[in-house]
């Protein structure tokens, strides 16, 4: 582990002005719209008459479109994340960056095929699309999603994970990950038993442990100062 005065000596000549603002306005942001799709989500979850049965439209196009909006702000947090991190563990700070990358073109491009072309006459219409492009199992965009989500997600924040440590705010930050991306990986247990109702522990993860990881990552980077660069 890295002991806080050196890593405070070594986040000021990365962590620039522009990684700053970059971090701060990325997890401020996730954080509002997770925040939003918490709500939205529990409220169309709340209206099922079966939990069998999918979230219909108007809530469902508004859970895809804060999907899309969301993704890029996570890709932002971990950038920042790379930059606040000192020289040792940018190893492991870069490989967070690459699998939430991975994640958010992943399930944006997931999201947006199902929010535009599945709608089309020559999609809807077909005998095949809820095998291609549902969210009901088992379907191969559900299964990308799963993919980005339960895979990919917790890979990112556990290799972030031992870049935080020092400080209390940095200790409570390192152990938010690990829970978000155990939970998230716990989400597999919906592929493997048939069972996609298990899914909801990982939601738990990447939207409620998550959020609040977003926004003591506003807190961190606000508190740190940055380098003259940027």
């Amino acid at each position: 582990q890295v002991g806080p005065r050196r890593q405070e000596k070594d986040v000021a000549l990365t962590f620039t002005r522009t990684a700053r603002s970059l971090g701060l306005i990325s997890a401020i942001g996730f954080a509002l719209l997770c925040a939003a799709y918490a709500v939205t989500l529990s409220v169309g979850l709340l209206s099922l008459p079966s939990p069998q049965q999918p979230i219909a439209d108007p809530l469902f196009s508004s859970l895809e479109i804060m999907i899309i909006l969301m993704a890029p702000l996570m890709v932002g947090m971990m950038c920042a994340v790379h930059a606040w991190a000192p020289p040792e563990l940018k190893a492991l700070s870069m490989m967070s960056l690459v699998f939430m990358s991975l994640l958010a073109g992943l399930t944006s491009g997931v999201h947006f095929v199902i929010l535009t072309v599945s709608r089309e006459a020559a999609f809807s219409e077909a005998a095949w699309t809820p095998a291609l492009l549902s969210f009901r199992w088992p379907s191969v965009a559900y299964a990308l999603d799963i993919l980005a989500w339960d895979v990919f997600f917790p890979l990112s924040v556990f290799f972030a994970a031992p870049i935080f440590s020092g400080s209390r705010l940095a200790n409570w930050i390192r152990a938010l990950l690990i829970a978000s991306g155990a939970l998230a990986l716990a989400g597999l247990g919906g592929v493997f038993f048939g069972d996609m109702q298990l899914r909801n522990i990982g939601i738990i993860g990447y939207v409620g442990v998550f959020l609040i990881v977003a926004v003591l990552l506003a807190v961190q980077f606000h508190r740190t100062k940055p380098g003259t660069a940027g």
